[in-house]
């Protein structure tokens, strides 16, 4: 069997990130993706989602994405970018390939996947976080009648009209979301905690710079402080102004249980609601790693930046704070891929 020098797990923008900095690695590589087409997480999410940033502030290393008719990007726009960056740079992704499982024997990483086994050097897991969305355990969630889906299957607020609807989660998705179907439905919105808004002309350019210099300050053993932003806020992206122009930008605490025909509120009070969205957030997807028996009760991998501790030869990229600071993003994970790449060509020059 071929035994790569490299195999990265995921082809969304982790993954061309790093097929960016291998071109001129030297390595044997590829790239397995389980879509059957290029943009990763992208082609799955709602329809009017859009990035928080200019194009210019939005793009991969390499290759600005070509700037926007409007202010912030659409899905649509991010998808053709990721599909003509994988063209562009003539990445080795194999489409259509789910990894099961992986396991390590005698230095070699051997992949199970869809489309037979794999064996490889060193790994780069590169899933993300969207195949793992996350709903917390509600007691009777089970008596409930109504539709439930998390914000990973929500497309559009068409299904909704004239509904009664719940909104559950402060992040920006549960924002939007709430924005998006109040325009046709009644709607509630439900947070754990009062939900925190950035100030108008704050977006994501601002809040990848806070990132960066956190990112430096920690390097540099500083404290680092910031009494303005938080880039867990609300983003006030139009649909989100309209939305507390309407007045529907308010939530209410969250509820402490369900019963068949909604939810009961911590004052005992009942509500009726056709449909609860989860916006809830996600886990990481690292379930094919099990086997190597380093997963954390929450899905984590202990890492140093992206290298994994525990296991040699295994690195993780776009996860997110454990695996660098604005990592998830489609301008901050230049700088993950391009370390791990530096690393991986140290690490398999050792066995040389």
């Amino acid at each position: 069997m071929e035994v790569y020098d490299l195999i990265v797990i995921g082809g969304g923008q982790s993954g061309l990130a790093c097929g960016y900095f291998l071109r001129r690695a030297g390595l044997k590589y590829i790239i397995l993706d389980d879509q059957q087409q290029g943009g990763g997480a992208w082609q799955h999410t709602w329809d009017s989602l859009t990035l928080f940033s200019p194009a210019e502030y939005s793009s991969l290393p390499g290759w600005m994405m070509p700037k926007s008719e409007k202010e912030f990007p659409p899905k649509q726009q991010v998808l053709d970018y990721l599909i003509q960056y994988q063209t562009r740079y003539d990445l080795p992704v194999k489409h259509g390939v789910k990894v099961t499982d992986v396991k390590k024997e005698g230095g070699v990483f051997l992949l199970t996947t869809s489309q037979g086994d794999y064996q490889s050097r060193s790994v780069i897991s590169a899933t993300g976080t969207f195949q793992k969305p996350f709903v917390p355990v509600v007691p009777g969630n089970d008596l409930f009648k109504g539709q439930q889906l998390h914000s990973a299957q929500y497309k559009n607020e068409v299904p909704f009209k004239g509904k009664s609807v719940l909104v559950v989660g402060g992040g920006n998705s549960g924002a939007q979301i709430l924005a998006e179907v109040s325009r046709v439905a009644s709607t509630v919105w439900a947070t754990a905690k009062e939900p925190q808004f950035l100030p108008d002309d704050v977006d994501g350019r601002v809040l990848f710079d806070v990132a960066s210099a956190k990112y430096h300050a920690m390097k540099e053993g500083k404290e680092f402080k910031s009494s303005e932003y938080n880039i867990g806020n609300v983003v006030m992206v139009p649909s989100v102004r309209d939305a507390r122009a309407r007045g529907v930008l308010k939530a209410r605490e969250t509820f402490s249980e369900f019963y068949e025909k909604g939810v009961v509120w911590p004052d005992g009070t009942h509500q009726q609601f056709d449909v609860v969205i989860w916006c809830t957030g996600f886990g990481f997807a690292t379930d094919y790693l099990r086997e190597l028996g380093i997963i954390l009760e929450n899905g984590k991998i202990e890492c140093e930046g992206t290298r994994a501790l525990q296991i040699d030869g295994l690195w993780l990229v776009g996860y997110g704070s454990f695996t660098g600071f604005a990592s998830a993003t489609l301008i901050g994970v230049g700088r993950s891929a391009r370390q791990t790449i530096n690393e991986i060509i140290e690490f398999l020059n050792k066995d040389l």
